[in-house]
């Protein structure tokens, strides 16, 4: 009787460690699934967005109303992409996600009693932007190193930039450079200029308090301090080359 049961018990086990082995292949293939098909189709929404609506409905925000319009590459002004290059990862041509030599500097100075310092890259921000919530905590860091991974794994730089563009947050409701645009400058995204492009990457770090279209006196520094980068990185060049110069 009693070899009878332990007959029947490793099967039941064999069924079990299977089922526990499949449980990575599906998480993989239904995370990897939207990041392969927002390779190629313009995302409707993002999950930043959707946690401001829903946020918006919950506080009673009647005047709130989101902004995004989609436009694809051709009909941004490169020098919209180089400011937010410029101003939030000037290695974004070279790293693979992550910026390895920022990431050990912030622990360094945090470490030495040092407040932490952000050290995400346009990879990283893409990736938070797109699939997790605002916020901070060591399981939301794992996703979005996982998704960055996943991301810079399956798209070529200029669609990262290209999704970064059109999603990140550049006013409250207001998302993407085409509906900066319009709403700050009354004009398309293709018609930037470099000092426009400036201001938008400048209010990038705090888009519900700082604003593109009445920048207080450290956007306007750091609007200029942005666009002399852009200079320094030698121009749209170093977003639309396959190869940039690194910067020196």
């Amino acid at each position: 009787m009693t070899r009878g049961n332990t007959g029947s018990a490793r099967p039941r086990r064999r069924r079990w460690w299977r089922r526990l082995l499949w449980l990575p292949i599906a998480w993989l293939a239904a995370t990897w699934l939207p990041v392969l098909i927002l390779r190629f189709v313009p995302p409707v929404t993002s999950a930043y967005m959707a946690e401001r609506s829903l946020s918006a409905a919950w506080h009673g925000e009647r005047g709130f109303t989101l902004h995004y319009h989609w436009v694809p590459w051709p009909k941004i002004a490169p020098v919209a992409p180089l400011a937010m290059v410029a101003g939030e990862d000037q290695t974004f041509p070279f790293n693979h996600g992550f910026d390895i030599p920022s990431i050990r500097s912030a622990l360094e100075v945090a470490e030495a009693g040092g407040r932490l310092r952000g050290a995400s890259t346009i990879t990283q921000q893409t990736a938070r932007n797109l699939f997790l919530w605002s916020g901070g905590g060591f399981f939301r860091k794992g996703l979005e190193a996982y998704f960055t991974v996943l991301i810079d794994l399956t798209w070529p730089k200029r669609r990262i930039l290209e999704v970064y563009a059109n999603i990140a947050e550049l006013g409250d409701g207001i998302y993407g450079v085409q509906a900066a645009a319009q709403a700050y400058f009354h004009e398309p995204a293709s018609r930037l200029t470099p000092q426009q492009a400036a201001l938008l990457a400048a209010v990038l770090p705090n888009p519900r308090g700082w604003h593109a279209s009445r920048p207080s006196a450290y956007v306007q520094r750091r609007a200029a301090w942005i666009e002399r980068q852009m200079r320094q990185l030698g121009g749209v060049a170093y977003v639309l080359d396959a190869h940039p110069p690194r910067p020196r």
